[in-house]
């Protein structure tokens, strides 16, 4: 209830899990923009959160998290329409089939520049937002990875893992800089496993049927039951800091 008519900033949030907290957030009365470079999907999304009646509202934004200056226009314009984000979801991640002995710089660069630093300048602008409005409660969450926890064993996934150990590190860096500051604005890691999104068959963007196979190999989670976390997370009392979530699907091995 305290979170009704705050503002929520979601990274990723045309499709998957993206899409998934974002509606979940407006369903509970938060104003959200949700941000990716094509906001179709997230109009649309918008639409269908309106005709249901639900008591927050979306608001699309378009922003490549590749650039930075995109990253701060977007922070702008939130303050000047929004006053500020009370609550920062950086949900935004791919992964690109480059092995550490034969991959693509080019594909490198593009995942730290998604999953690392994008994610870095939306905490500190996020943090910088709540600051300056004397936000003590806010909260920075990031969706993580089982793969940001111990490596895959297979080539395609090990420097998408290491961006992902990147935000695990981060996490904990930013939960100790944030008690440091004697803020009570809060930092929390959610780490899925496999979860059934468009997410392999952009990862596997070449190969459509070893993507279908990845998700009808075991009961993957679902897009939902990341939201569901992240409503769980945020629920949780003013004292109560929850670290890191960690979910799997019962059948996933490692």
């Amino acid at each position: 209830e305290r979170w009704k008519g705050r503002v929520a900033l979601v990274t990723g949030a045309s499709v998957g899990i993206g899409a998934a907290v974002a509606r979940a957030l407006v369903q509970h009365g938060m104003k959200v923009v949700g941000c990716a470079r094509s906001v179709d999907k997230i109009e649309k999304l918008a639409a269908e959160c309106q005709s249901a009646g639900y008591s927050g509202t979306l608001i699309p934004y378009k922003c490549d998290l590749c650039n930075e200056d995109e990253i701060l226009s977007m922070f702008s314009a939130i303050k000047t329409l929004h006053q500020g984000v009370d609550v920062c979801i950086n949900n935004a991640g791919l992964a690109h089939n480059e092995p550490l002995l034969s991959g693509h710089t080019e594909g490198w660069r593009n995942m730290i520049d998604v999953n690392i630093l994008a994610l870095a300048i939306c905490t500190r602008e996020a943090y910088q937002s709540m600051k300056e409005r004397g936000v003590d409660d806010g909260h920075i969450i990031n969706i993580n990875s089982m793969g940001g926890h111990r490596m895959v064993p297979s080539a395609d996934e090990h420097f998408y893992c290491a961006t992902k150990y990147a935000v695990t590190a981060l996490t904990e860096g930013l939960r100790q800089e944030l008690r440091e500051a004697k803020t009570h604005i809060r930092a929390s890691c959610i780490s899925p496993g496999i979860v059934e999104t468009e997410f392999a068959f952009r990862h596997h963007n070449s190969d459509p049927e070893r993507a279908a196979a990845v998700y009808e190999s075991i009961k993957c989670l679902k897009a939902e039951d990341i939201a569901s976390a992240v409503i769980y997370v945020l629920s949780a009392p003013p004292h109560v800091q929850i670290g890191d979530v960690q979910m799997r699907p019962v059948e996933q091995v490692s």
